[in-house]
């Protein structure tokens, strides 16, 4: 009764896939479509350009740097709206909505309203303390786009972390409470090692997805300046919609995709030895 599903599914898949792997080796321009067979040219170019190691090392800086800024103020925003509070649910609910923003319409609103060195609010706030605003886009791109990014992806992090702090036995709360240990001794003896697992599967979930962040990064700095914001997937589209570069496109779509694939085997055992333990 699966079978039509299932076949479904992998035409869906393969057929793209497969007609990747098959432009990759051709030499093929939307402008000069008359092209041919080149073999693992389009690959070379590639591994040996400046542009895909420094997009590589880009999108590891922006996916490391976010992962470890979701994780930090995820858990402690977790562990703060955990706490009995007046307005607990409106808090919780104003806390999690950034997470249902489109990234476009949040990378928009970071860009003009909140970090525009002349207009925007952090500037407004420089000017008051006399300090001289930082143009984040120009100065800092890529920690401007790992912050940009981060805002959407906290509340995430909270909510699964919120959701495993709630199935935490009080009672074991309690009792360390009673024999005298503070605060941020039942943080780390309690609580972290009750939030290992979800955290292990924020790590995963986030990572499949920051892999993937595009819009953000053509709203506000379009890859620049120069590459400095270009990461895989953005180099991709430079080299197939601004280069029309369609054979070496598909070419970093194949090395994006094992790459890919290697991260989510380490992810996914990591996750699987969390579980058994």
């Amino acid at each position: 009764m699966l079978s039509p599903t299932v076949i479904v599914l992998l035409i869906w898949m393969i057929v793209p896939l497969v007609l990747t792997l098959w432009f990759s080796f051709q030499r093929y321009n939307l402008l000069r479509p008359a092209g041919g067979f080149v073999g693992f040219d389009n690959y070379a170019y590639l591994l040996e350009g400046h542009d895909l190691w420094r997009s590589i090392w880009n999108t590891v800086l922006l996916v490391g740097g976010v992962l470890i800024a979701t994780i930090t103020f995820g858990t402690l925003s977790a562990v703060l709206l955990n706490q009995p509070l007046i307005g607990r649910g409106i808090l919780r609910l104003l806390y999690i909505a950034p997470f249902f923003v489109m990234p476009t319409v949040g990378a928009l609103i970071w860009k003009n309203l909140l970090l525009n060195p002349v207009t925007g609010l952090f500037a407004w706030f420089a000017h008051l303390l006399r300090v001289t605003p930082i143009d984040w886009f120009s100065n800092v791109p890529l920690l401007a786009i790992g912050i940009i990014v981060a805002w959407q992806w906290i509340p995430f992090a909270t909510l699964i972390l919120l959701t495993a702090l709630q199935s935490l036995d009080q009672d074991q709360m309690e009792a360390a409470h009673m024999d005298g240990a503070g605060p941020i001794a039942r943080f780390r003896y309690i609580m972290l090692p009750h939030l290992a697992r979800p955290i292990s599967i924020v790590v995963m979930i986030e990572t499949i997805f920051l892999l993937s962040v595009f819009a953000e990064i053509l709203v506000t700095t379009s890859g620049g300046p120069g590459i400095a914001t270009t990461n895989l997937p953005f180099l991709v589209y430079k080299t197939a919609l601004l280069r029309y570069d369609i054979g070496g496109a598909s070419a970093g779509g194949i090395i994006a995709v094992v790459l890919a694939n290697i991260v989510a085997f380490f992810l996914v055992r990591s996750v699987a030895t969390s579980m058994e333990r």
